[in-house]
């Protein structure tokens, strides 16, 4: 897609975004601010859309639609999202000289890639999530598949709603400190509950995983979004993510580290793509 062709783009403020970021201490927020780089910034973002129950208990899907590059994305009835019939038959092993590149079954087909809260994450037929519990998507297989698909998960889903506390909590590997810190700006009512649909729509799919490094306890997870072409060329912001396997699943560790975890690629050489 040239820059000549890309969609029209409201002007976005990542003031409140960046701020859960810091809580949160998750760099994904880059990537959007990468994906609308061109726009000037306009005042802070506290129009959030009003928070959707996830208790609906509603199943089935609506109309498919299309994200900003064209691709399909499906709308679960439930707006936390509805896991798809596990297989694990179809998960890779550990003597498989696939076992860190391969593709997690079923992202190809309907229903593999939902609009979550405006983000598009992924749901596997072998590999997760396989359940929903109170609205979080849990049950990832201890496997380089289960580690990806769970960053992207947990990721995307804490940057559509920033004062999700039970996804904060649950899913992301944080220290008490860290939960006194995010719990003072929930109080501060600094964060949102659900960022509103000019941030979402930018929380696109990610094209491609790497796994970077990967034992059962931890996986460096790095996650590739696709930005506007410049120049003719396609251009990714690659974030980097530390999936810890906690209590029988995968939980976000946040990066201590000072320097970036998101840099540019211009090929996807070496990486999965999904």
């Amino acid at each position: 897609m040239s820059e000549k062709e890309s969609p029209e783009r409201d002007r976005v403020s990542f003031g409140v975004i960046a701020s859960a970021a810091v809580v949160a201490l998750i760099i994904i927020a880059g990537v959007v601010v990468y994906i609308t780089r061109d726009e000037a910034p306009s005042s802070a973002a506290t129009d959030a859309a009003p928070s959707t129950s996830v208790t609906t208990g509603q199943t089935g899907f609506a109309a498919a639609e299309i994200d900003l590059f064209g691709r399909r994305v499906d709308i679960p009835n439930n707006p936390a999202g509805q896991p798809l019939p596990q297989d694990p038959s179809k998960q890779r092993k550990p003597a498989d000289t696939d076992w860190l590149t391969a593709v997690p079954a079923g992202l190809t087909e309907p229903h593999g890639w939902q609009r979550v809260y405006g983000a598009s994450v992924p749901f596997s037929t072998s590999d997760g999530p396989a359940r929903l519990e109170n609205g979080l998507a849990v049950g990832y297989s201890h496997t380089p598949q289960g580690a990806a698909l769970a960053a992207a998960q947990i990721t995307y889903r804490l940057n559509a709603r920033p004062a999700d506390r039970e996804l904060y909590v649950r899913q992301v590997r944080v220290s008490a400190q860290q939960v006194a810190d995010y719990d003072q700006a929930l109080a501060e009512q600094r964060l949102p509950k659900q960022q509103p649909e000019k941030v979402t729509r930018y929380l696109v799919a990610p094209d491609a995983f790497q796994v970077e490094n990967y034992a059962d306890d931890m996986a460096i997870v790095r996650l590739a979004v696709r930005g506007p072409a410049r120049d003719g060329r396609v251009q990714w912001a690659a974030v980097r993510l530390i999936m810890v396997w906690d209590a029988g699943d995968w939980r976000l560790k946040p990066s201590t580290s000072r320097s970036s975890q998101t840099e540019y690629v211009d090929s996807l050489a070496g990486w999965t793509k999904w």
